[in-house]
Parts: structure tokens; C-alpha cells; sequence
């Protein structure tokens, strides 16, 4: 699990990062990929028949070999990630709001700074709750 935190606090800290543009995925010569929030943005309704407006952001969605998923997800007034199984461990980061996570049929508060891992095999679902957006970083090893 600390590994796990430490991959993505170590990329959170890369996304958080301040951008002064708005470019496509950039490929350096040095072998690293800059993506910004601009250029993956997806408004879509909240995943697993969560409902309610939510925007998505897959980073690194297209690098080949890319052995795991980072991606942000902003659970906007109402919206909520169904309650569904997961197949391998994921990690979500709460970076700001706060909402209702559910796992296992156990549900309990989240806020910003709680970093929650839900195992493989487990069911898990989030609600955002008040009048701010609960946005979240989640990542996850690729099957």
C-alpha cells in the first residue's frame, strides 16, 4: 500500500504542477509525457451508472506500455461513482471537497487528504456531498 501512495503522490505532484499552456500530450526526447487538464477534460456522468455531472481525465491514456491508470475525476453537486467491484487494487486521493465512500457495504466520510485503497475483489462507491466539487485522484495497476 505505501508503495502504491508514494507512485501517486509522487505523479500528483507532477499533475499539480503549474502550466502556463494548453498543448497536446508532449513527448520530450528525454523519454517523459506532459498531459494537462485542458486536453483530457471529459464532462461525462459519474462512472459505474454513478449519475449526476462529473468530469474525467485520463492521463496517459495512449502511451504504449504504460503499466498502470492516473487519472482525476471531479465529482460535481449530486454526482457519485456507483457502488461496483473492483478487479485489482486502486487507490483513491482526495485532493479537495468531500463526500460519502462506501466499501463493502461500510459507508464512511471522506475529505480532502485521505488516501483510501480498495483492494481487489472489493466493492466500493463514492458520493460527492456539499456545495463544493469532490475531486480525486485515482490510479490503479492495468489488467
Amino acid at each position: 500500500m505505501r508503495k502504491a501512495l508514494i507512485v501517486v503522490l509522487s505523479l500528483f505532484i507532477v499533475w499539480a504542477a503549474p502550466s502556463v499552456t494548453s498543448e497536446p500530450q508532449t513527448k520530450a526526447p528525454t523519454g517523459y509525457v506532459v498531459e494537462r487538464d485542458p486536453d483530457v477534460a471529459k464532462n461525462e456522468p459519474g462512472p459505474h451508472d454513478g449519475g449526476g455531472p462529473s468530469t474525467g481525465y485520463i492521463f496517459f491514456e495512449k502511451v504504449p506500455d504504460l503499466k498502470f491508470s492516473f487519472r482525476k475525476r471531479v465529482l460535481h453537486r449530486g454526482a457519485a461513482i456507483g457502488y461496483h467491484l473492483q478487479k485489482t487494487d486502486e487507490v483513491y486521493y482526495i485532493i479537495g471537497g468531500r463526500g460519502t465512500m462506501t466499501i463493502n457495504d461500510h459507508p464512511f466520510a471522506v475529505k480532502r487528504g485521505d488516501a483510501i485503497l480498495t483492494r481487489g475483489g472489493s466493492s466500493h462507491g463514492l458520493v460527492q456531498k456539499g456545495a463544493t466539487d469532490l475531486t480525486i485522484i485515482i490510479s490503479y495497476q492495468k489488467e
